[in-house]
């Protein structure tokens, strides 16, 4: 096999966990061996995906190879942006400034509050009645 070069990135969001090869290319993205148009049809949900190759400016130049999994679309996508993000930076060091500066190269924390017990949800209760 040919000297291959390759970037690995790893992104969370919520439940969401995406593993990211970043391939020298001609822009084509698989998405869990599907490509990006028939996996996330919601052009919101690509345009996060796409966005750190637009910050850098390195939109078509290289191949995604994505591995994706729990969590919902909206959750995936963001995943596969940090990921992404990630493996950007891995490539080339000049890209963390932009990259930062958007702010695609922090982990959001924000995840599901448990459920409690005693309460219907994490934080609602059961209506009160005095008599």
């Amino acid at each position: 096999m040919a000297n291959l070069t390759q970037f690995i990135g790893i992104g969370r969001r919520k439940t969401s966990t995406a593993r990211v090869y970043l391939r020298p290319g001609s822009g084509e993205i698989l998405i869990n061996r599907r490509p990006i148009d028939e996996y996330f049809k919601v052009e919101t949900r690509r345009q996060a995906l796409l966005s750190p190759f637009d910050v850098t400016g390195t939109a078509g130049q290289y191949d995604l190879l994505v591995n994706v999994k729990g969590g919902g679309l909206t959750g995936q996508s963001e995943a596969i942006r940090l990921g992404a993000s990630r493996a950007l930076v891995l490539a080339d060091e000049e890209h963390r400034k932009p990259l930062r500066d958007a702010g695609f190269l922090t982990r959001d924390p924000r995840m599901v509050e448990r459920k409690k017990y005693g309460r219907p949800k994490a934080r609602k209760r059961f209506q009160f009645s005095k008599r």
